[in-house]
């Protein structure tokens, strides 16, 4: 895998920790279960996508950019750590914001407009025959027609815009976790563990991508399980199918995710994405009790809440080991009313 064949810009020191959860496994009775600390890459207060944008960003600086465009809802943990990235680098940056501007600024949307991002607001469809999952696409499309309208207007005013995709998924940037699976693979051979399931949040498939294509080229034997976060799993499969293809043109190997290949857990979403849940709440609680180790209630709150789910279930047993990836958004748990009713709510249960 000639990663190395590609520019890319320090952002982060590497390798993450790669931490156990001895406190968690016991409170579950099993699975041994590991952290990899992408919660702890820095840049714009950390996160998975600072992988991406070392990759992502060279190549903006490369074509002479001076501005970045990029798109995510209120609480984007993407749009905040590449706010941030971009700042370090000397760059502008403008964020399309899907969802109506909030009464309050809060969580990742204070730290995007303390780190000097442009901010604009699309407000949702007002479809009432649109699902929560339904609507998501709608949405999109009108935030991708107000990214262009966004590059247009920086090109007359004579700077050189440079459109990152929401969530960073492109195949440049999936490069970033086609290395993280040789990192954790080298980890773990490091320490004599062998992983029997790596399991990361999916959202738009960029990190889930990279990490089945990494394990597939070094034939390790471990099952990367998806959580989704954003969309029901009919949905996410085929985009993970091609995303992976498209980085394996991009590295010039002949390499393809078979349909059966992935696995992804929609369960745990609930009403839509952003939307809190109390399983996930109570995830967070139990995480941060047994490990001091904080999650937020977008992304990692629900992907905890599955991995505490299927252990419960025995789908992961007591023999497993299984690999969790943190990938950031801690800011989105200060910035949710609801979540902060559900913590509040779980905490008097257990008085």
């Amino acid at each position: 895998m000639q990663t190395g064949n590609f520019p890319r810009i320090k952002l982060t020191d590497l390798p993450t920790p790669l931490e156990e959860m001895p406190r968690l496994t016991e409170a579950l009775g099993g699975p041994r279960l590991l952290v990899k600390r992408d919660d702890l890459t820095g840049a714009g207060l950390g996160g998975n996508k600072v992988r991406k944008l070392e990759f992502l960003l060279a190549d903006a600086k490369a074509k002479g950019a001076t501005v970045i465009i990029t798109t995510g809802g209120p609480q984007t943990n993407h749009g905040r750590i590449t706010i941030g990235a971009a700042a370090r680098l000397g760059m502008k940056s403008s964020l399309v914001v899907m969802g109506a501007k909030p009464p309050t600024i809060s969580g990742n949307l204070l730290i995007d407009y303390l780190m000097g991002a442009d901010v604009h607001f699309v407000p949702p469809v007002q479809d009432d025959s649109l699902s929560g999952y339904d609507r998501w696409p709608a949405d999109l499309n009108n935030v991708e027609n107000k990214v262009e309208e966004t590059a247009e207007d920086l090109r007359k005013r004579g700077e050189t815009p440079y459109v990152i995709k929401l969530g960073g998924t492109e195949p440049l940037g999936s490069l970033g976790y086609v290395n993280a699976a040789v990192e954790i693979l080298n980890q773990l051979n490091e320490r004599q563990i062998k992983a029997d399931y790596l399991v990361c949040g999916i959202g738009t498939g960029g990190t889930m991508s990279g990490l089945l294509l990494g394990m597939k080229l070094l034939n390790a034997n471990m099952k990367v399980i998806g959580v989704s976060v954003t969309a029901k799993d009919y949905m996410l499969a085929p985009m993970v199918m091609y995303e992976s293809l498209e980085v394996a043109k991009l590295l010039g190997i002949k390499a393809e995710i078979k349909e059966e290949e992935v696995t992804i857990y929609d369960q745990y979403l609930g009403e839509a994405y952003g939307h809190p849940t109390k399983d996930g709440a109570e995830a967070i609680l139990l995480t941060a009790r047994s490990e001091g180790l904080i999650l937020d209630p977008v992304y990692t709150g629900k992907v905890m809440a599955g991995i505490i789910d299927l252990s419960r279930k025995g789908e992961f047993t007591r023999e497993d080991t299984v690999v969790f990836v943190h990938t950031g958004g801690v800011p989105g748990l200060f910035a949710d009313e609801q979540v902060k009713a559900i913590v509040e709510n779980a905490l008097s249960d257990k008085k």
